[in-house]
């Protein structure tokens, strides 16, 4: 099962999600800090953050950027409700996914196992290596590269990737993005797509602001393409 590493600063929370989780048979570490989360961070090397926003001294957002320094470790925030401003923040500073506070473990479970789920494989007769423009997509590595140098995409920016270079020129809403990259069936916040696609477009875009790859249809969503 996947090691999570908890940075909750509220013990009842912390210990809530640490014990539902540890029940499921997950390896679990805490802190209640920023700054011991880092610190666990190195040591226990987790396979996903689970991340307050609201945290004493470091704040979440903060502690979300300085992973994202050196590591697409993935990162589902936790939030308690009304903190919309901190959940932009948060997304773009890396964030894979949230959960809005109070959850059920089973709710927490579902969303560490669709961040961490692999993409699918080539399907026969496709490429495992694709070409679109500079960009050079290897859907049995998960790797990216622009040019030749290898991109570093966290785990939404490259299953978001992946699938709209399945369906060139094709648009998807917001919606089918939700369910198909973020496993969301229900009506999902747009706000996950929407930064995904802004980082994701400061990665691989030569000037985001007009971008060549992955283009906006107003009113309608996304589509990768035409080059």
């Amino acid at each position: 099962m996947p090691r999570v590493l908890l940075i909750e600063d509220d013990p009842s929370v912390r210990e809530g999600v640490e014990l539902g989780l540890r029940r499921r048979g997950h390896e679990v570490r805490t802190a209640s800090t920023g700054e011991a989360g880092l610190a666990a961070l190195r040591e226990f090397r987790p396979d996903l953050l689970l991340l307050d926003l609201m945290l004493p001294g470091m704040n979440g957002v903060q502690v979300c950027r300085k992973v994202r320094d050196d590591s697409q470790l993935p990162i589902i925030m936790l939030t308690a409700r009304g903190d919309d401003f901190d959940v932009v923040i948060g997304l773009e500073a890396g964030a894979d996914d949230y959960i809005v506070k109070p959850a059920r473990t089973e709710v927490i479970e579902a969303r560490i196992r669709a961040v961490l789920r692999r993409i699918e494989e080539p399907g026969s007769g496709r490429p495992a290596v694709e070409f679109h423009g500079e960009l050079a997509v290897d859907r049995a590595g998960l790797t990216v590269a622009k040019n030749g140098e290898r991109l570093a995409l966290a785990p939404s920016e490259m299953k978001l990737l992946l699938h709209l270079t399945s369906a060139p020129e094709q648009v998807f809403s917001r919606q089918q993005l939700l369910e198909h990259v973020w496993e969301h069936s229900y009506h999902g916040d747009a706000r996950l797509v929407d930064a995904c696609v802004r980082r994701l477009r400061n990665k691989i875009e030569d000037t985001p602001g007009s971008p060549r790859y992955i283009q906006t249809l107003r009113g309608f969503g996304y589509r990768f393409g035409p080059l």
